[in-house]
């Protein structure tokens, strides 16, 4: 059977069969609906069902709450119809004039930002660049077939090379390669921009943004972004981290709140070292904005970061009265195994 998706606000239709993820139908359409994972983990392409039945033959996707179920969200890249529906979800138009093209580039700059994180700066062939919206991220294409993903840390009006962090893993062949094989010239391919992860710029209301580890890359691109468009919305931005040594780039942080009237920067530390002495925040990030908010009605709220800080955001944080639908997570969990690298 075929069913037809009449999307709200944009009032773009397009149809979907039986068997077939809503989220598939309207990207093979033409339909840029937000997404990051597309395996139900990361929630970013969560949207209201307004009438309509759906399905989930491969169970209900971790991203989904019974709260926001209750209230008739739904995870779209993992949901099917099983009627008509009309669904309630922020279309990223912009996306539609965006290409997603793969293209060869080689590393200009190789810089150690921590003990464990490496900024890269990644420069295109001279007749190129690469098109995207601030917080999406590439797809760094491997000579196995595999791919890694990493969330681009620039924003797209300074787009001279294409800047990413880099964390260490244990045993992790590319990450690996970065730390120890990679040098100044050497050529890789990317594949992007891709995910959903961006800034509602039509959007007035103030800005949470909370980012944990190198989450803080796509939160940076968003708000360098942010002050490219000269925006006045109140941002306030949680960093959390295990030591301080980890908030890598907490001078440019700190400099943001300096030199901004709108702007406010809390960093978090879970585990401060006993040699770098710390008077700030402790604990866990989620829980700072917690203290500090009575109510987030008002709020919208990016958050981007390891799963369990992401999944803790997704539970906690509405019991303050935010609404799912201004929740845009990243939660670091890409389709092919692509964060742990």
């Amino acid at each position: 059977m075929v069913f037809t998706v009449s999307v709200r606000p944009s009032g773009h239709r397009f149809e979907v069969q039986s068997g077939e993820a809503i989220l598939d139908a309207a990207l093979r359409q033409g339909i840029r609906l937000p997404y990051g994972c597309r395996n139900g983990e990361c929630g970013s392409c969560k949207g209201r069902v307004q009438s309509g039945q759906i399905t989930y033959p491969e169970g209900e996707p971790p991203a989904l709450h019974s709260r926001e179920q209750a209230l008739g969200y739904a995870i779209v890249c993992q949901a099917h119809a099983r009627s008509d529906l009309t669904l309630e979800i922020r279309e990223i138009d912009t996306l539609n004039r965006i290409p997603i093209r793969t293209l060869p580039c080689r590393v200009a700059r190789r810089e150690p930002l921590c003990e464990d994180v490496m900024g890269l700066w990644l420069r295109l062939p001279k007749a190129e660049r690469l098109q995207f919206l601030a917080g999406q991220y590439v797809d760094v294409l491997l000579a196995d077939g595999r791919s890694r993903s990493f969330s681009l840390a620039n924003a797209p009006e300074d787009d001279q090379f294409l800047e990413l962090h880099i964390r260490h893993y244990h045993h992790g062949a590319f990450s690996d390669f970065v730390f120890s094989g990679m040098h100044e010239g050497t050529l890789l391919r990317i594949r992007g921009p891709l995910g959903g992860f961006v800034l509602n710029e039509g959007s007035r209301r103030p800005i949470l943004c909370i980012a944990g580890g190198t989450g803080f890359a796509p939160i940076k691109g968003i708000i360098e972004h942010a002050f490219a468009q000269e925006t006045v919305r109140p941002i306030h931005l949680y960093w959390g981290a295990r030591s301080r040594g980890d908030l890598y780039l907490d001078g440019l942080a700190r400099g943001w709140a300096e030199q901004h009237a709108n702007v406010a920067y809390t960093p978090v530390l879970s585990d401060p070292r006993p040699d770098e002495p710390w008077s700030g925040r402790t604990g866990l990030v989620h829980e700072a904005v917690l203290e500090d908010f009575e109510a987030l009605g008002e709020y919208e709220v990016y958050a981007s970061g390891p799963p369990p800080m992401v999944e803790a955001i997704r539970v906690t944080l509405p019991r303050k009265g935010l609404d799912p639908g201004y929740l845009y997570s990243d939660s670091f969990e890409r389709a092919s195994d692509a964060r742990p690298a």
